[in-house]
């Protein structure tokens, strides 16, 4: 069984970086596309950041040049950099996981997930 677990989120200010992490158990996550979504009450679960089995990484737009996403295999984990936070950042923040060769931004195509970590950043 395949278990994702967050870590990082928190209460910042805008400017402030943070670093969520997903510690993934029961698979490799060099063999998942994994990637991170977040949502706000209300709305649904958007796309962030992913990167496929093989390496390649895709951002939303509103994230790129400020948010990197990369992957430890040693310690089967998967980062989200988040740099020069801005309010509308603010969200749960969810770890996924898919079996399929590329990143998508379809929630449907993700198998795994994990319970979410808020971000909050104060303006």
């Amino acid at each position: 069984q395949v278990q994702l677990v967050e870590s990082g989120g928190g209460l910042v200010q805008a400017g402030d970086s943070l670093r969520l992490s997903c510690a993934a158990s029961g698979r490799t996550v060099s063999s998942l596309s994994m990637a991170w979504f977040r949502q706000t009450p209300g709305k649904e679960r958007e796309f962030v950041a992913g990167i496929s089995w093989s390496g390649s990484r895709s951002y939303y737009a509103g994230v790129s040049g400020r948010f990197t996403i990369s992957r430890d295999n040693a310690k089967n984990t998967v980062y989200l950099q988040m740099n020069s936070l801005k309010a509308e950042d603010t969200a749960v923040y969810y770890c996924a996981g898919s079996g399929g060769v590329a990143v998508v931004a379809d929630t449907t195509r993700y198998n795994y997930w994990g319970q979410g970590t808020q971000v909050t950043v104060s303006s």
